[in-house]
């Protein structure tokens, strides 16, 4: 099986867009992250950021749900390669998470994803590691979050 093709080694894919709303940012927040510049349009434009902004937690959120709609997308294409589909399993873990920008309410941010590497799992046989690389931008292009992370992907090939 050629990962390489499957994978797209080396391709940023735009996984979709999502316009963050200030009732959103504030439902999230009131949940998951209740900071003042998130909660609250005259607490924010107090602080640092100047005005209501999403939590980074909300950002990587929304960041996963495109991601998995995405990889819905291509599970749900034709499979015409040796033996059965490879199937993503969970995350070993995420690196280097960075919030480069805030979100403002009213920003619509794209999400994108490459993967940069694979190895097959010695310990897990039909099991490989694949690195990737995630962010997003904003509608000036400026990136606003990134970060690296590892997912398992099932093979079902063993090592020869």
């Amino acid at each position: 099986m050629n990962l390489d093709a499957f994978l797209k080694i080396g391709e940023t894919i735009e996984l979709g867009s999502h316009t963050f709303t200030a009732d959103e940012i504030k439902r999230f927040a009131e949940k998951y992250d209740p900071q003042p510049f998130h909660l609250n349009e005259e607490e924010a434009e107090r602080s640092i950021f100047g005005r209501l902004c999403a939590s980074g937690w909300h950002t990587c959120s929304m960041w996963m749900r495109y991601n998995l709609q995405a990889r819905e997308r291509t599970t749900a294409a034709e499979w015409d390669g040796p033996g059965p589909r490879p199937t993503f399993g969970p995350s070993p873990g995420f690196s280097n998470v960075k919030w480069l920008k805030p979100v403002y309410a009213g920003d619509t941010i794209t999400f994108t994803r490459a993967a940069v590497g694979y190895r097959p799992l010695a310990s897990k046989p039909g099991w490989t590691l694949v690195s990737l690389k995630g962010g997003a931008f904003n509608d000036a292009g400026e990136t606003v979050f990134e970060f690296e992370n590892t997912v398992l992907l099932h093979t079902g090939q063993q090592p020869a």
